[in-house]
């Protein structure tokens, strides 16, 4: 009996050990999204993302509609004799074509910066989750090898157990039946004749 003890005690405790290890390796180490993508941004970048802030906000849609009527009541009702641009505000096209084609490689650079911070993110998220399935293999290793060995070997365990009990309580209840029969008069008298 104490065999199997020590053989299960052995395999539980290289089944910890296993775990242990698995668990402290830094094969996956998990990066911190803004210290590498924050951290080696240039002026230009921040700039981009400010302006892809910006421009993709109401402040920007309101400010800009503010902008258009006001460029176009001074050009049609002559406010103090300003005329700069009249009526097909050829002008105001070219000026709303100009900040279009500015706008949109500046919205792309942050776009594209974004999507290298998803790739990252991906990356993280793939580490993560290959060190839990590794963790999670280790784990069911340990349940079936529970399953399979402990188990059934804790089994017998508690039947020899059961079996010495028995035997205790047998023992127990001979030894309380001779006792009883010693404490009873009769049977000292008995005893007391024969002898």
């Amino acid at each position: 009996m104490q065999h199997i003890i020590d053989k299960d005690l052995e395999m539980d405790q290289k089944m910890n050990d296993e775990f242990q290890k698995e668990l402290s390796k830094n094969t996956y180490v998990i990066r911190n999204l803004n210290d590498t993508i924050h951290g080696e941004l240039t002026r230009g970048q921040k700039l981009s993302d400010a302006v892809a802030r910006f421009g993709g906000s109401w402040g920007f849609i309101i400010s800009f509609i503010v902008i258009l009527i006001v460029w176009m009541a001074f050009n049609v009702v002559h406010f103090l004799g300003i005329n700069f641009d009249p009526y097909p505000f050829i002008l105001l096209n070219l000026f709303l074509s100009c900040i279009a084609a500015i706008q949109a490689p500046i919205i792309m650079m942050s776009q594209n910066r974004q999507a290298q911070r998803d790739r990252f993110d991906a990356e993280n998220d793939y580490r993560t989750n290959t060190k839990s399935e590794m963790e999670i293999r280790i784990l069911h290793e340990k349940i079936d090898q529970l399953n399979e060995v402990q188990w059934p070997h804790l089994l017998d365990i508690q039947k020899m157990q059961v079996e010495v009990l028995s035997e205790l309580e047998n023992e127990i209840q001979s030894n309380r039946a001779e006792q009883e029969r010693s404490n009873n008069p009769q049977h000292r008298r008995h005893r007391n004749r024969n002898q």
